[in-house]
């Protein structure tokens, strides 16, 4: 079983608002996941990100593989 942290897309059409969840590489991009670990909101100014830091540490030592937007967020908040 592969595992990412990915974003999930919420919010309305032309206003998109992404959750940082860890899910199996073969579900759906917004369907079920395993845990919610953030949110990132790309349209404030400058962008929002909200991680829980720990949770992140803990589930890349356990194997889970950030998606390359993810990796650039947490990269630009100084948790990789």
């Amino acid at each position: 079983m592969a595992v990412k942290i990915r974003l999930r897309r919420m919010g309305a059409k032309k206003t998109p608002y992404y959750r940082i969840v860890v899910a199996d590489s073969r579900y759906p991009r917004d369907g079920r996941f395993i845990e919610e670990i953030g949110s990132y909101n790309p349209l404030a100014d400058p962008p929002e990100v909200k991680i829980d830091a720990e949770k992140v540490q803990q589930w890349i030592s356990n194997g889970a593989q950030p998606t390359e937007t993810v990796k650039d967020i947490l990269k630009k908040n100084g948790i990789i």
